[in-house]
């Protein structure tokens, strides 16, 4: 969400970025949150001096009672009463009109950072820089899913007839596998200061306003039924989530936290042959990141967060890239965001693998997560990024480390975690 005032001052600014994201259907938004915006401060100005004037009678009707003039105290009286009935209409009508403006601010999209470049949707998302390189094996990579299954690693079959689709059975190897690369994860970023969290898995609705847009929520989020909560999509929700309503300490920033937790979403619309398998799944685990800093450090953040999971990529022998995402594949509340993509040798193409993005004060200015500064409080910027998402990076990973005799070679940083194993390989039948 945008400050006010900035849209006050500057509508045809603000009018521009939607023009650039492609949604001109909200354009006259703009004129009407202003429209609304004017109503609701000469509501609230009228009801001051109404309360102002009150005060002022309120003293003259003392003073003609102490003088004996009651005729002429209760005439004040009548116009008490006659301002008291405005007063109160007033006050009921001004929470009606600020709901209005905030529907529509929440509405009204982030202004993207002016390096962003402009294009309608992610196929014009832009090459920064390749990590590695890709190869491709004189040897067939067979689909991920196979690859898993041949190890007996993987059952769908069962999955669907428990869950429906979008679920899965990790068994044996792959499972620890999966285990060993969030552990890795997890203390690839504590390495690099970030504090562990284990979040809740259901954050409350206001909550959920406040750390995505509506077209976001309607696409990803399951609701508990006949409760006020969700389940979390990501556990960036409720890490941001964790700071709603607080004023922090400047001595205390930046907060920078790395998270665990299962995530659950709806992955509404169709889906390609290539997101089969593990692809593109209902529930799935995930390590992310958090930064919640002062605004001038957050682009310094930004930059900071994605080069971790290129890293954290590159030191399992990962090729990936970078790709700066345009202004019409930026959610709402994005000011500016990058993908990471991991090399596939069996599509011969990058996919994505993960995302960071700074929402600068969007998301605290919807949750109150504001910074106690000098003179007077400000809000805080936040962001986020993706460390590692498996089983998605279970795919780039069994493909770049498949053997042409059916297995998987295990990339020397996990195999502390799997107790010096070194490969996965297929189980003979005697």
């Amino acid at each position: 969400m945008i400050d006010i005032k900035f849209l006050r001052e500057n509508p045809d600014v603000v009018k521009q970025n939607i023009k650039n994201k492609f949604q001109d259907s909200k354009l006259p938004l703009v004129d009407e949150v202003i429209e609304l915006d004017a109503r609701s401060r000469a509501i609230k100005q009228e009801a001051d001096d109404l309360r102002a004037k009150r005060n002022t009678l309120s003293k003259q009707i003392g003073a003609l009672m102490a003088q004996g003039k009651k005729e002429e105290a209760e005439e004040v009286k009548k116009q008490v009463a006659a301002q008291a009935s405005r007063l109160k209409e007033l006050e009921s009508l001004q929470p009606e009109v600020d709901s209005k403006v905030k529907e529509i601010m929440m509405v009204i999209p982030n202004i993207i950072d002016p390096s962003v470049p402009i294009g309608k949707d992610d196929s014009e998302n832009v090459e920064i820089e390749k990590f590695g390189d890709p190869v491709v094996p004189d040897f067939e990579i067979p689909y991920h899913s196979e690859i898993m299954e041949s190890l007996n690693g993987l059952d769908l079959d069962s999955a669907r007839r428990v869950a429906g689709n979008g679920f899965y059975y990790l068994m044996g190897d792959i499972a620890r596998l999966h285990s060993a690369v969030i552990s890795y994860a997890r203390d690839f970023m504590i390495d690099r200061g970030f504090t562990y969290c284990i979040p809740p898995y259901m954050i409350r609705s206001d909550v959920v306003d406040g750390v995505m847009s509506f077209e976001e929520m309607d696409a990803m989020m399951y609701k508990i039924e006949g409760e006020d909560l969700y389940l979390i999509g990501t556990s960036e929700h409720s890490m941001i989530g964790k700071f709603k309503g607080q004023t922090l300490k400047k001595e205390n920033l930046p907060y920078t936290m790395t998270s665990y937790s299962p995530c659950f979403r709806k992955e509404k619309g169709a889906h390609g042959i290539e997101e089969r398998g593990v692809y593109r799944i209902h529930q799935f685990e995930k390590q992310e990141m958090i930064v919640v800093c002062e605004p001038e450090d957050s682009y310094k953040w930004y930059d900071k967060m994605w080069s971790y999971t290129v890293e954290l990529f590159r030191s399992m022998d990962i090729p990936v890239r970078t790709l700066e995402c345009c202004s019409g594949d930026l959610a709402d509340l994005k000011a500016k965001s990058v993908d990471v993509e991991a090399w596939s040798p069996r599509q011969k193409k990058y996919f994505e693998v993960g995302s960071c993005s700074n929402l600068t004060d969007a998301q605290s200015r919807r949750l109150g997560i504001k910074i106690k500064g000098e003179e007077k409080n400000y809000y805080a910027h936040t962001l986020n990024n993706t460390v590692v998402a498996p089983p998605r990076m279970l795919i780039a990973l069994v493909e770049n480390n498949y053997n042409e005799d059916g297995s998987v070679t295990i990339p020397e940083v996990l195999r502390k975690y799997m107790g010096g194993k070194e490969k996965i390989e297929i189980k003979r039948k005697k």
